[in-house]
């Protein structure tokens, strides 16, 4: 990266920021954003649109109309090169005629890595690299994740008490936290793609998985993970399968007649290998991947986190703390692992706490 200035990284902070707006709501794409700047006025913004399209160059570009050409683009992707269902970006950038592009991070996918910065050159184009490239990863790392590893960003969620229990001994779990930390997961739960449980917590729980009471329409595909299917029929996910996403993963031997059962009621199927008699984490998220998810926000239970965990597939680490206590004979808030040594244990790096309400929030990433 050549020498960027103090405005630069202004304006490349803004269009990180406006990328964002996208999260949750644009798989499989990225969720980019775009500013265009002429002299040191801001003549058009754009984030890529809800269903992935229109991209974000496009839409800044076309909100700065004639005052793009000799413009400057910052943009927190490198600018896509082939042409799938919307023109290539760098190409629109090319028509527009920008003199100069800002570009946060390249981007992996074989489609694009490099072209787009090449096309943009072989036009005149002045190019620059790597402006806020960390926060930009950041933002981008469940497409990323799905581009280089093949598989979704796993968020897992754990809200628990002090003692680490996400229920009592008889299955009480509402409420743990208070009604602050509740909002804010719904909060979370739309900067994904898809929420997921275990097929334990959709019996245990009959949850909605939905987002509700933060004025937010748009609402991420659920997930359950049950091998064998064995999940009420009479439930809150099948009543609105038909209006809400369901995905539902299951073992290869799962009950034809469920199969068939829950497809009647709009969800889809999606069998997954097993290991050791249970569904394989790392073939469920490769199979996820495929189906188009980049960001996943799973919320339990016990036995689901312990195999992300086991499988070291666990990207962020969210965690509610309640001030109370349950003991030992309540629910833990993650299944067994099998641990011998320390050594072996997980281990993640702080982000940052903070008070919400009663309760403490703390993030992880891992090491």
């Amino acid at each position: 990266m050549t020498s960027a200035s103090s405005t630069d990284t202004r304006f490349m902070a803004l269009a990180l920021s406006l990328g964002r707006r996208g999260q949750g709501g644009v798989w499989p794409n990225p969720a980019v954003g775009c500013v265009i700047v002429n002299g040191d006025r801001i003549v058009g913004r754009g984030w890529t649109q809800p269903g992935g399209r229109p991209h974000a160059e496009p839409v800044a570009l076309a909100q700065a109309g004639p005052q793009s050409v000799g413009a400057t683009a910052y943009v927190t992707l490198e600018p896509c090169a082939h042409t799938g269902k919307t023109p290539p970006c760098a190409q629109a950038l090319i028509d527009a005629r920008v003199a100069r592009v800002v570009i946060a991070c390249t981007d992996s996918d074989p489609r694009v890595s490099g072209k787009g910065i090449a096309m943009l050159k072989a036009a005149g184009i002045v190019v620059m690299t790597g402006l806020l490239e960390e926060e930009a990863r950041k933002d981008h790392i469940g497409f990323l994740s799905k581009v280089d590893l093949g598989r979704p960003m796993v968020t897992l969620k754990l809200a628990s008490s002090f003692d680490g229990r996400i229920a009592t001994a008889t299955g009480e779990s509402q409420w743990i936290t208070a009604g602050p930390a509740r909002r804010l997961v719904h909060a979370m739960r739309a900067r994904h793609d898809a929420v997921m449980v275990g097929g334990g917590t959709a019996r245990h729980d009959d949850p909605s998985l939905t987002v509700r009471d933060i004025g937010i329409s748009r609402q991420p595909t659920r997930i359950v993970v049950s091998s064998r299917l064995d999940l009420p029929l009479n439930g809150k996910l099948a009543q609105t399968a038909s209006a809400i996403p369901v995905i539902l993963c299951h073992a290869s031997n799962a009950d034809p007649h469920l199969i068939t059962t829950w497809q009647q009621l709009g969800a889809t199927l999606i069998p997954c290998a097993t290991r050791a008699g249970q569904l394989d984490p790392a073939d469920i998220l490769a199979k996820l991947a495929t189906h188009g998810l980049t960001r996943i926000f799973c919320e339990g239970g016990g036995g689901l986190a312990a195999s992300l965990l086991r499988a070291d597939l666990v990207d962020h680490l969210i965690g509610f703390t309640a001030g109370l206590t349950i003991g030992a004979d309540g629910l833990s808030a993650i299944g067994p692992l099998g641990l011998l040594h320390l050594g072996d244990a997980p281990r993640f790096h702080l982000q940052n706490t903070q008070a919400v309400g009663p309760d403490i929030l703390h993030t992880w990433i891992r090491s």
